[in-house]
């Protein structure tokens, strides 16, 4: 029996279509995991309209963000259940014998390959997992939010992990999309005071933004971020898909402060990182996750302390892709999510 999948077939503009597949097979280590919801990330995005700037292994389902349940076992996997709920982590290939892996940092290993862009992602019914990156989520958490899992711990490791941010502290995020949002929800978290900001085009999120507590900006956030005593905010979080946006948190952030960079944005600088020395401030690139970051998150999603619902602008049937990503990538929305049919 065929499935539709959302296939990505060429490193062109546009080159993404739905194509009937066969249900995949798994092997000894693996599960076959039925999809119940797929988030679209922004890189799926990116690859539709072909200015990523990641290998891809074409053709390739997309979709990483994903979520559902166990449909069936592999040989070698006897601590999962068939009909048990689980989220995925991305890491769909890593070399266990790195030395990033080995440290338990599997994120940073050179060799690793995720879902929707190195391997068939999760953009249609079944997809196959190793078993080694699953987590269990549970009954009381949707189907629709626990797929947002992922980007939540891209948030987490951006903010806790690759921050250090204390109560009381302002903090600046840069970016008001998915992990922009996301982060900043985080900051919050943390006891931080965070100003939101975006262009004028940005104007629907921001005000989704504003649920999560943060004070929203549209252009210049040097007053907010100078308001304390002159010297700027303690913190920023670029999560800007494009260079130019350090040269703002350098300026606008404190001596002695921090950037943690999470956006990916593959265009030269073309400025000086000087006043980066001068005000001896920490640059920290954030990227990816790790086992004990999901645990944390999915503990954050259940109990209600983080809320991803507002961020969520809808559910699309998989065969109805493209108005989920047009409508996402016009900024209509901040998140959209796809259900297999």
């Amino acid at each position: 029996m065929k499935f539709a999948a959302v296939v990505n077939y060429a490193p062109l503009k546009d080159s993404v279509e739905i194509r009937e597949l066969d249900c995949p097979a798994i092997g000894p280590d693996d599960v076959l995991l039925e999809v119940a919801n797929v988030g679209v990330c922004g890189s799926d995005l990116h690859q539709w309209t072909a200015d990523h700037s990641w290998p891809v292994n074409y053709p390739v389902v997309l979709g990483h963000e994903f979520t559902g349940r166990i449909a069936e076992l592999g040989g070698n996997v006897d601590d999962w259940r068939v009909g048990d709920r689980v989220v995925s982590e991305t890491a769909a290939i890593i070399d266990q014998r790195n030395p990033m892996s080995r440290r338990g940092l599997y994120n940073l290993d050179p060799t690793r390959k995720g879902f929707g862009y190195g391997v068939d992602g999760a953009m249609t019914k079944y997809v196959r997992v190793p078993s080694r990156i699953l987590h269990l989520i549970p009954d009381s958490l949707p189907y629709k939010h626990a797929c947002l899992t992922e980007p939540c711990c891209v948030a987490y490791n951006a903010v806790v992990k690759n921050s250090r941010i204390e109560p009381g502290d302002r903090i600046v995020v840069l970016g008001p999309g998915t992990i922009g949002i996301l982060c900043a929800a985080m900051a919050r978290l943390c006891g931080a005071e965070v100003a939101m900001v975006g262009l004028e085009s940005d104007r629907q999120r921001l005000e989704i933004a504003k649920q999560y507590g943060c004070e929203a900006i549209i252009g210049d956030p040097s007053p907010w971020a100078r308001t304390r005593d002159g010297l700027g905010c303690d913190g920023v979080i670029d999560a800007a898909g494009v260079s130019m946006t350090l040269k703002l948190a350098i300026d606008i952030v404190r001596p002695a402060g921090w950037i943690s960079k999470v956006g990916w944005g593959p265009q030269p600088f073309g400025f000086s990182v000087d006043p980066l020395v001068q005000k001896n401030v920490t640059l920290q690139g954030s990227f990816s996750h790790n086992w004990p970051i999901w645990e944390r998150v999915i503990a954050l999603l259940a109990n209600g302390l983080l809320d991803v619902e507002p961020i969520i602008g809808g559910v699309w049937p998989i065969t109805e892709w493209r108005e989920a990503f047009e409508t996402m990538h016009r900024g209509d929305v901040v998140k959209s999510v796809l259900q297999p049919v």
